[in-house]
């Protein structure tokens, strides 16, 4: 057994209360009704089988021999089905020491009883299944060993006969199998909450590698522009008001740009947000960068029919290179973005020029260094099938090169 449980606390799945709706005041609670047939269903397919074995156990008991195993079954069953109460590690643990200690007491009494208890065997081997798929480890092996023995050694308390080992026979294959099925249900359960572990940390990867592609270029610029200010505040005043402009520009960008993060976090699961027209963001994008950028699109790019996974990929990558050029190369000479196509795919390609010496150096960029712009790159660019390479350039500068398929 593995000890792969869901975490505890986790929300249930579904669609819970809803408020408001067509005809509703506003602020109105709606009552949503709780189908209960699948519980009638579970309760009269384990109910109609316990009533039958019952009345098995009580036709087949002696006359003047002993009550107890009509009183075991309906005991096992409230220690199965009441909900609350002890743990299932406890309910284990007491199952498998009383029905033992009750066949043991029978047998050593030599006390005549008709029927060792089916109701009893067949609710113990209902918990034993359900303790294989969800007891702690590693009491778990243990206890349910105890359970199984116990299960097995039943038919005992009609005496040592030959009937009575080949019911315990059939038993021990019973316990055999259910083991096996508590066994794989816990399988099942480990790979459904690995499941979702993954797909919990991949839901984490994707809302911080879109935060950052969607705020951090424009957050960068308001914080250039506010260093700006505080430079020529003194010198030369009359800028500040187009840095103040440009501030307040860039933090209505950002607000738009939250609100389509938020359009992304709730789009439906394989939906794909791209930009509204590649060619055009690529365009407002260099120029916002200033004089120094420029940009070329090959007229086969223009003409190929792009995924919009790749057309959304294309627009990261030259986001975070621009970002990148104005945290670490401020003021930047021949910035250049190239968009072609070769035989490998698309390539998108930016390079820049190194920074010059009164504004570069060891000045930490904003937001410091050794960031996860790069690294959320590659991760968007290699599930496309895709590759990405960044690296300095031998007269100081800095490229950043992307291959993605076209198709």
């Amino acid at each position: 057994m593995d000890d792969h449980r869901s975490p505890p606390g986790a929300a249930p799945s579904g669609p819970g209360p809803r408020t408001g709706g067509p005809g509703t005041a506003p602020g109105t609670r709606t009552r949503t009704r709780t189908r209960t047939r699948p519980g009638k269903a579970r309760a009269l397919l384990f109910g109609v089988p316990a009533v039958f074995l019952w009345l098995l156990d009580l036709v087949s008991s002696q006359p003047g021999g002993s009550w107890l195993p009509l009183v075991s079954g309906p005991l096992a069953v409230a220690v199965l089905l009441v909900p609350g109460g002890p743990r299932i590690e406890v309910r284990t643990g007491a199952a498998a020491l009383v029905s033992g200690a009750l066949t043991l007491g029978l047998a050593l009494g030599g006390v005549q009883v008709g029927s060792w208890g089916l109701l009893e065997s067949f609710a113990l081997l209902a918990l034993l299944t359900v303790a294989t798929r969800t007891a702690r480890l590693p009491a778990g092996y243990v206890l349910c060993a105890l359970l199984a023995l116990a299960v097995a050694a039943a038919p005992v308390r009609t005496g040592f006969q030959s009937e009575a080992e080949t019911f315990a026979f059939v038993l021990t294959v019973a316990a055999g199998g259910a083991l096996a099925l508590g066994g794989y249900l816990r399988s099942l359960d480990g790979r459904r909450a690995l499941a979702v572990s993954a797909t919990q940390e991949e839901e984490r990867r994707r809302i911080a590698r879109d935060l950052h592609d969607f705020v951090a270029h424009h957050v960068t610029g308001i914080v250039v522009q506010a260093q700006a200010a505080r430079a020529v505040r003194e010198t030369s005043p009359e800028q500040l008001e187009p840095l103040l402009a440009g501030i307040e520009k860039a933090g209505t960008e950002t607000l738009e740009s939250m609100r389509r993060l938020v359009h992304v976090l709730r789009a439906e699961p394989g939906a794909t947000t791209r930009p509204a027209d590649l060619l055009t963001e690529l365009a407002a994008l260099v120029a916002a960068h200033g004089d120094a950028a420029t940009l070329e699109v090959t007229a086969p790019v223009r003409a190929a029919p792009l995924a919009p996974e790749v057309e959304t990929s294309v627009h990261r990558v030259v986001q975070e290179a621009l970002t990148n050029v104005t945290r670490h190369a401020p003021g930047a000479a021949d910035v250049r973005v190239r968009v072609a196509k070769d035989a490998g795919g698309l390539v998108v390609e930016v390079t820049n020029g190194p920074a010059p010496r009164d504004r570069g150096g060891d000045r930490t960029p904003p937001g410091g260094r050794g960031g996860l712009g790069l690294i959320g790159l590659r991760e968007r660019v290699a599930a496309l099938g895709g590759d990405l390479d960044a690296g300095p350039l031998p007269d100081g500068g800095w490229r950043l090169r992307a291959t993605l398929p076209v198709g």
